[in-house]
């Protein structure tokens, strides 16, 4: 688990923040209670494809470099939502249905998300089976969906049938949703 909060915790930082060394970032990381030796947060940067790039100062700052070459666009994601019709959580694995002949379709677009807490997918024509990496838990896997898809959890909810809502369901999305924040 501490893997998982750690590579996490390195991707936040460097994604928001100007950091120019290793020594940097190992103090961000144990300012958030995260120990590490430089040669463990090393791993962990070539694992999640971060690289040096210029920071147009004349110096070089660490930046996310080593996402999939064929990443989807962004824009995608909103024309995709609307297809989503329920996220099921199933013994640490995740089931998205969609309208059907969708699914393969949003599938693809999570593999190439490139995001670190999916393992990959498997799609059939209405469903998708999210399968998260050893020590991520669902709730972390909920928050890459939310990162990938912006609005996709609102959407959900917002489509459900007043019957069908669950109070500890609008409690996890909003959780999830302040989280992000």
């Amino acid at each position: 688990m501490q893997k998982t909060k750690r590579l996490l915790a390195v991707e936040k930082i460097i994604s928001t923040e100007n950091i120019r060394s290793q020594e940097a970032l190992l103090k961000k990381l144990k300012g958030k209670g995260i120990v590490c030796t430089q040669a463990t947060l090393s791993r962990n940067l070539r694992q999640l494809g971060v690289s040096r790039i210029p920071d147009g100062k004349g110096g070089y700052r660490y930046a996310l470099t080593g996402r999939k070459e064929e990443a989807p666009d962004p824009g995608i994601g909103l024309n995709i939502i609307p297809v989503i019709r329920e996220i099921v959580e199933a013994k640490g694995l995740m089931v998205i249905r969609t309208i059907p002949g969708n699914a393969n379709s949003i599938a693809y677009y999570i593999d190439n998300a490139g995001r670190y807490e999916i393992a990959g997918t498997i799609a059939g024509d209405d469903t998708i089976l999210v399968i998260p990496r050893d020590g991520i838990t669902l709730n972390q896997v909920h928050l890459c969906l939310e990162l990938i898809m912006p609005g996709l959890h609102k959407q959900i909810e917002e489509q459900r049938p007043k019957y069908q809502k669950k109070k500890n369901t609008s409690e996890k999305i909003n959780r999830i949703n302040n989280k992000e924040k």
